[in-house]
């Protein structure tokens, strides 16, 4: 089995992905939305990264279990529910089937388990009392903290100095705690919250940090191999995950904490925030399954990537150089001499996951099997299979570019130029427009855009 090195924000370093036992079972667990409203396509990157981590996993022989939860109690939640005047419980139970429906439309299988926080309750209580037990927190008038400071590794995941740490947690809570890096473990019961829980220390409901750790630890057990999420989450979210379990068992969650970076819009991340979001729904109607998951794959998944209108031109114009290649291949075995891209492939992604190398790697394959005819698409099957593009080698009708007629144009008119027919290659670029495509040349060949 070939070593597979994947960076850890802890260490700051690539580490050797190690499976607990011998059966090579791998744990991975990536934080999931709060269900609040519906997700945008920056909340989809995640998704697709850790969704993927697990396809490539099993292909290298692991026995991979891929968890991501849904916050479904949460403040967001309950200001959510109060300004459209429902009860919180319905919102959450609303946008968790917006976020699964929409999920969907990446056309890849659903996480392996997928914990909603309202389900693990008795999980999170437990884990609490196990922490007030080991004095790591405290209770006051029916709140829960965590004592930060007794946690002599706190800001080793965030490389963050405590002195500089701000929990984010604003005045809520602040004359109750001992110390303002404390955070709330359990929220005790207010007004106009309609939703709470009993505990041992009073009724309430979970922060949001505790949450994670007690799904976590139900499915995957402590000491799992992989916990992902976006890079947003490094601190404070992640940071106490790791205090809290480390405090409460002794041990560390888990072994790599695995982050990618944000999707920005010129420049500034997207965020709902901010208010510069693109819902993904809206994005797979206008560009497509395909085109998305090329661009996701575009860039390393550790570095933020620039949500515009070019480079998601610019990975229509890859996927349409995958299909028309996968139009000209043949069923079965590919050239034994190609197979040097294919390993090329697969070892970008036992580096680091690094999908942009990938993607170079099928280009080449690509351009040296369009060289030949009657070239086998079993390779190509095989690297896109991870993507979930495996359909694409087999060169079907576009669903989301162009058709194979527009295809068929495409291919005459680079036959006309290199034969130096300017006047049929003219026409056929014509022909191209009047079906609603213009012809774009660029370094790696000619693409078709929408007209």
């Amino acid at each position: 089995m070939p070593e597979i090195q994947l960076h850890d924000t802890r260490s700051g370093a690539n580490r050797p992905l190690v499976a607990r036992d011998p059966g090579h079972k791998v744990g991975i667990y990536a934080c999931g939305p709060t269900v609040y409203n519906r997700i945008h396509v920056g909340n989809a990157r995640p998704y697709v990264i850790f969704s993927w981590l697990k396809r490539f996993l099993v292909h290298e022989g692991y026995d991979v279990t891929f968890v991501a939860n849904i916050t479904d109690v949460n403040d967001k939640i309950y200001d959510a529910a109060r300004e459209r005047g429902i009860a919180s419980a319905e919102l959450a139970r609303e946008m968790t089937a917006h976020y699964i429906a929409d999920t969907d439309g990446l056309g890849l299988p659903r996480p392996d388990h997928e914990p909603l926080a309202s389900d693990t309750i008795d999980g999170i209580v437990a884990l609490i009392q196990d922490l007030l037990d080991r004095d790591a927190a405290y209770a006051v008038d029916g709140d829960v903290y965590f004592r930060v400071r007794s946690d002599a590794d706190y800001g080793a995941l965030s490389h963050r100095h405590l002195d500089d740490l701000d929990q984010g947690e604003g005045v809520e809570g602040a004359h109750r705690k001992e110390d303002p890096l404390d955070f709330a473990l359990w929220k005790a019961h207010k007004e106009g919250e309609d939703t709470a829980w009993d505990a041992p220390w009073g009724r309430g409901r979970p922060g949001w940090h505790i949450e994670c750790s007690a799904m976590a630890e139900d499915l995957l057990g402590v000491g799992f191999e992989v916990h992902g999420g976006g890079s947003d989450l490094v601190f404070p979210h992640h940071e106490n995950e790791a205090a809290q379990t480390r405090m409460a068992r002794g041990a560390e969650l888990a072994q790599i904490w695995m982050h990618n970076g944000m999707l920005e819009m010129r420049g500034e991340k997207m965020s709902k925030s901010v208010g510069n979001i693109s819902l993904l729904p809206a994005v797979l109607e206008e560009w497509g399954r395909e085109t998305l998951l090329l661009f996701f794959a575009g860039g390393h998944y550790r570095q933020p990537i620039v949500f515009a209108p070019e480079t998601l031109r610019d990975a229509r114009g890859r996927l349409n150089r995958i299909r028309e290649a996968g139009r000209r291949l043949v069923d079965g075995p590919s050239p034994p001499d190609l197979r040097v891209h294919r390993d090329a492939f697969f070892a970008a992604l036992a580096d680091d996951f690094n999908t942009a190398r990938g993607l170079a790697a099928i280009a080449a394959w690509i351009n040296e099997a369009n060289k030949r005819e009657n070239v086998g698409r079993d390779d190509l099957v095989e690297m896109l299979d991870i993507f979930g593009l495996a359909e694409l080698a087999s060169g079907d009708a576009a669903t989301d570019g162009p058709d194979a007629e527009a295809l068929d144009l495409l291919a005459a008119r680079e036959r006309a130029r290199a034969e130096k027919d300017w006047p049929e290659a003219d026409r056929l670029r014509d022909a191209l427009r009047e079906a609603g495509w213009v012809v774009r040349d660029g370094p790696d060949g000619a693409e078709l855009v929408e007209a």
